[in-house]
């Protein structure tokens, strides 16, 4: 076996240039031409990392994603003051009427000025401002998560479009081979050779593969427009691809190294930080429980003329909590924990499970490539090639020609389907483990 497999099962027809030099995916290919804008990069065909540059610049879920970042910002700016509570100052102005005719002045006014603090007691600045922190780091880790399921679903779109280019370079190369194969057919049924019915046969066939080419156009087209979907292209915009099919002899990673990619990809660690703030906001609901105490500090001038006095006063109140002990607070944060921690377990076996069954996929796959180009496709595509010939010269007739010939197209529509099955489940199993090495 080659060492990429670079369309063993092509031989009908030849790839375009682009393809055969830019083996997918591909991690750094140069244009000529930067992508500026969406319209520009659509008129060309794009590669795999011109794709997901486009994808990061336009797709709404990424904003949406990243603008919620600004509220966790605020909140964690809240948290970071001296204090949580904001002090209250009030003012007081005061006329009383004195009702002793021995005042000569039986009006007076009095007036008052005051500040109060609350204050918590129980460390609950610590425990919101820790929560803040964590439920930050916990979105950032999801921005990055977003960001590596967009690169997927990018890729796997890219990876349909890349399969259908090729399977429709394979169908006119059918095309063409069968409508070389109906002239011949029709010279020697002219020259009493071959029956009308070869002759009705090869039309059909010809027939049957321009109709098979009409089909994989179609999905190609719709292939083209959820990528351009995905890219928020313009929608007259159906952009094509630059990239190949290939199996690669060895892999950049081992399956302990994928396990432990999962184990620390982006969605864990947000997991793990979503976790330490609903413990945070637990204890913050405890410490709830316990009174703050507000602190007040005034002064005022009280008292008729000459006599009026100067008061400064302070003081100190304490709620009794005899009712309410928060317990509403406390078991709601208490259940965010719970959770927090059932979906850090579920989640971690999950992935590990995941990983798993696509690595055995992806060697099965491997494995099933291999056979059907060693010890199927090539004698396949002997067999068509001496069948060809054999029937330009009159040694076998149409029916036998045109057998090995659809021996060969299923099996490399097979291949074809094979090698789009191991891209799809290897960059789901590189999503699924969090890698972002060098493909």
């Amino acid at each position: 076996m080659n060492k990429t497999l670079l369309l063993s099962l092509g031989l009908l027809a030849t790839l375009p240039a682009y393809a055969q030099n830019s083996p997918y995916p591909a991690k750094a290919v140069t244009s000529p031409t930067p992508v500026g804008s969406a319209a520009m990069a659509a008129e060309l065909p794009l590669t795999l990392d011109q794709v997901w540059q486009l994808a990061e610049q336009a797709n709404p879920t990424l904003k949406n994603t990243q603008a919620n970042l600004t509220a966790a910002e605020g909140l964690l700016a809240d948290t970071q003051g001296v204090l949580w509570n904001n002090p209250q100052i009030f003012a007081e102005r005061v006329r009383r009427e004195v009702p002793d005719p021995g005042f000569a002045d039986r009006t007076q006014r009095e007036w008052g000025v005051g500040l109060t603090q609350t204050l918590e007691i129980a460390g609950q600045q610590g425990y919101r401002r820790t929560a803040a922190e964590q439920e930050l780091a916990a979105l950032r880790e999801m921005v990055e998560e977003t960001r590596l399921q967009l690169r997927a679903d990018v890729e796997q779109k890219f990876i349909r479009v890349v399969s259908l280019q090729t399977r429709t370079e394979m169908e006119e190369g059918l095309v063409k081979l069968i409508t070389e194969n109906s002239a011949v057919t029709r010279k020697r049924f002219a020259a009493g050779e071959d029956t009308k019915l070869d002759a009705n046969l090869a039309e059909v066939e010809l027939g049957r593969a321009r109709n098979q080419i009409e089909i994989v156009g179609e999905q190609l087209l719709q292939a083209r427009a959820e990528l351009a979907t995905l890219l928020q292209l313009p929608a007259e915009k159906f952009p094509a691809v630059k990239g190949a099919l290939t199996i690669n002899p060895a892999l950049p990673y081992t399956l302990d190294q994928l396990l432990t990619s999962a184990a620390s990809r982006p969605r864990m660690r947000a997991i793990d930080h979503r976790e330490q703030a609903a413990r945070n906001r637990l204890g913050l609901e405890r410490a709830a429980a316990y009174p703050d105490v507000t602190i007040g500090l005034g002064s005022g001038r009280e008292g008729p003329g000459e006599a009026r006095e100067k008061l400064v006063g302070l003081s100190v109140s304490v709620p009794l909590p005899l009712f309410r002990r928060n317990a509403t607070g406390i078991g709601k944060a208490s259940a965010d924990l719970t959770q927090a921690e059932i979906e850090k377990q579920a989640v971690g076996r999950d992935t590990r499970a995941r990983v798993l069954a696509l690595w055995q996929k992806l060697d099965s796959l491997r494995q099933r490539v291999q056979r059907l180009d060693q010890s199927v496709l090539q004698r396949l595509e002997e067999n068509q090639r001496l069948a060809t010939t054999a029937y330009r010269v009159g040694e076998i007739s149409l029916i036998q020609m045109l057998l090995a010939t659809r021996q060969a197209l299923d099996t490399r529509r097979e291949v074809l389907d094979a090698m789009t099955d191991y891209a799809l489940t290897r960059s789901e199993l590189e999503q699924s483990a969090g890698w972002t090495g060098t493909k």
